[in-house]
C-alpha cells in the first residue's frame, strides 16, 4: 500500500469514529443480508460484537504504516474465527458489507480513490487472515 492510501483510509476511519456503534449496526445488518449464512456463527450481543469489531478496525487503520506489526494479530484472529466456523468463503462478503457500510456513512467523502485504497487494505487482510486459517488446527464438531 503506499503512504497516500494509507493516509485516505486514516482519514475516511476517523470520520467513522464518532459513529462507530451505528456503523458496526449497519455493517451487521448488511452482512446479514448478504451473507445469511453466517448470522448463526453470532451468538452474542451484536452491540459488543459491533464494539470489538471497530475497535479491532481502529488498531489494523492505526498501524497500516507498519503491516508488520498488525499481521501478527490478524493471523491469531483468523485461527479464533475458526474456532467460531468462519470459512474462507465468509471474507468476500465481510469485504463487501465494508466497504458497503463505508459508502453510505462517508457519503461523497467516500471517494472511488478511497473506495479503492480500502479494498487493497482489505484484500492484503484478509490474504493475511485466510492463509493463517489454513494452518489452525480445526476445532473438533
Amino acid at each position: 500500500m503506499t503512504p497516500h492510501q494509507i493516509e485516505l483510509i486514516q482519514d475516511s476511519f476517523a470520520k467513522v469514529v464518532p459513529i462507530a456503534d451505528t456503523a458496526a449496526a449497519v455493517f451487521y445488518g448488511r452482512l446479514f443480508e448478504i451473507a445469511p449464512q453466517v448470522k448463526p456463527l453470532f451468538k452474542g450481543d451484536m452491540s459488543l460484537q459491533g464494539a470489538k469489531l471497530m475497535a479491532t478496525l481502529g488498531l489494523v487503520v492505526a498501524g497500516l504504516s507498519d503491516l508488520g506489526k498488525i499481521v501478527p494479530a490478524a493471523e491469531s484472529l483468523a485461527r479464533k474465527h475458526v474456532a467460531y466456523g468462519v470459512k474462507d468463503e465468509h471474507y468476500a462478503p465481510v469485504g463487501a458489507a465494508l466497504i458497503w457500510t463505508l459508502e453510505r456513512g462517508l457519503g461523497p467523502d467516500f471517494t472511488p480513490e478511497t473506495k479503492e485504497a480500502w479494498g487493497e487494505a482489505y484484500g492484503i487482510l484478509s490474504s493475511v487472515m485466510i492463509a493463517a486459517a489454513a494452518k489452525a488446527p480445526v476445532a473438533a464438531e
